[in-house]
C-alpha cells in the first residue's frame, strides 16, 4: 500500500517557492551573470524612505493667525502642530468627519486626518486612504497591530505612528475611520515629469523639498517627490498637492511592466488591482498614488518586511524587481488618474 501523502497548503508552496528562487537570485555567481541586483540587495532609498536628521529644528509654533486661499478658516501654528486636533482648512468639501479621524484620542492615538488630511490624499511620507475598500482599510489596522506590517527602515516615525495608533484604536474606532476614508473620491494629486536634472533637496518634515539656493544635480534613477507649494503643505492644506520627477523613460518602461509584466520580470498588475488599476472586490487601487510610498511598499515586500494575509499573493510580482524597475512602475502608476 502507497502511504498517505499530506500536500502542503497552496501558501506554503508558495513560500517554497519564493524561498528557492531567493537562494538563486542571492547566490553570487547568479547575480554577475544576471544583471543588476536585487532592490533589496540595496539599502533602502534614502528619497523614499526620507528620515528626518536627528538634528532637525521643531516645528514652527506661534499665536498668529495663519490662512489659506480660499479658505475663511484661520488656525495658529501651534494649532496646526496639534496631533489631536486637525486643521480643517476646506470643511465643505468632505463629509462631517469622525472623531477619532478629527481629533483622536489622547494620548497615544493621534488623529487620523493630521497625517492622511481630512481629504485622505495624505503625503509621500504616508498612505493615501481616499477610496480603499474599507474591509482593506480595516486589515491593514489589523497587519500593523500585528507586527504583520512593518518598515524596512526603522527610523520612520509616520510607520512608527501607525503601530502606535493601530495598538490604541478599538474596533469601532478602526471602523469609522475605515468608512470615512472609503467614503472620500479620490482626486489628482500628482504630477508626474519626467527630467534629467532636478533640484537639490534634503529632508524636512518627513519629506523631500528643495535646497535653498536652488541647485541642480542629475536624477540619476531616482523619484523626487515634494510639494507644489511648501508653504501650503507645512500649513496642512488639503488643496495643495505635489510634483514627482522621474528619470526619462521611466512612463514607457513603467507601463510595460505594469501592463505586460516586462519580459518575464513581474505580472501585469490588472489581474489583481483591476482593469483600470482602481482597484477591484477587495483589492487596493494603485493608480495615481504617491510614487515613494509605491516604491516604498514594493521595497518592504521585497525584503520581507510586509507580509500575511493577501499580501502573500504579492511575492512573486515583486520578487525579481530591480530598483530600476520599481521606480518605473511607482512613476507610471503616479501618472494615472486616481
Amino acid at each position: 500500500m502507497i502511504p498517505s501523502v499530506k500536500i502542503p497548503a497552496r501558501r506554503t508552496l508558495v513560500r517554497l517557492f519564493i524561498a528557492l528562487i531567493s537562494i538563486v537570485a542571492n547566490c553570487p555567481s547568479q547575480q554577475a551573470s544576471s544583471g543588476p541586483p536585487l532592490a533589496s540587495q540595496q539599502p533602502p532609498p534614502y528619497w523614499a524612505f526620507t528620515v528626518d536628521p536627528p538634528n532637525a529644528p521643531p516645528e514652527a509654533t506661534g499665536n498668529a493667525p495663519q490662512h489659506v486661499p480660499n479658505s475663511s478658516q484661520s488656525y495658529t501654528l501651534a494649532q496646526i502642530a496639534d496631533l489631536f486636533s486637525v486643521p480643517d482648512w476646506h470643511p465643505e468639501s468632505h463629509p462631517a468627519m469622525p472623531d477619532i479621524v478629527a481629533h483622536g484620542q489622547k494620548p497615544n492615538l493621534y488623529a487620523c486626518a493630521y497625517c492622511h488630511l481630512p481629504n485622505g490624499q495624505g503625503r509621500p511620507e504616508n498612505a493615501s486612504l481616499t477610496g480603499l475598500p474599507a474591509d482593506y482599510l480595516a486589515q491593514q489596522m489589523a497587519a500593523f497591530k500585528s507586527g504583520a506590517r512593518q518598515t524596512s527602515e526603522p527610523e520612520l516615525l509616520p510607520v512608527k505612528h501607525m503601530v502606535a495608533v493601530a495598538q490604541h484604536a478599538d474596533g469601532e474606532q478602526a471602523k469609522a475611520a475605515a468608512n470615512y476614508f472609503a467614503s472620500l473620491k479620490p482626486k489628482p494629486w500628482i504630477r508626474v515629469v519626467e527630467t534629467t536634472q532636478v533640484a537639490k533637496t534634503h529632508a524636512a518634515g518627513w519629506m523631500l523639498v528643495p535646497d535653498e539656493p536652488n541647485i541642480l544635480e542629475p536624477i540619476g534613477n531616482r523619484v523626487i517627490e515634494m510639494p507644489t507649494n511648501l508653504k501650503l503643505t507645512e500649513r496642512r492644506d488639503d488643496t495643495s498637492g505635489f510634483i514627482a520627477y522621474v528619470p526619462k523613460g521611466s512612463l514607457k518602461k513603467g507601463r510595460f511592466l505594469v501592463d505586460k509584466g516586462g519580459d518575464g520580470t513581474t505580472m501585469p498588475c490588472s489581474g489583481c488591482h483591476g482593469p483600470d488599476l482602481r482597484g477591484q472586490n477587495n483589492v487596493p487601487s494603485i493608480a495615481g498614488r504617491s510614487p515613494s510610498y509605491i516604491v516604498r511598499q514594493l521595497y518592504d515586500l521585497q525584503i520581507g518586511s510586509r507580509s500575511g494575509g493577501a499580501t502573500d499573493q504579492m511575492q512573486i510580482p515583486v520578487l525579481k524587481l530591480t530598483m530600476n524597475d520599481m521606480v518605473a512602475i511607482a512613476a507610471y502608476l503616479a501618472s494615472l488618474r486616481p
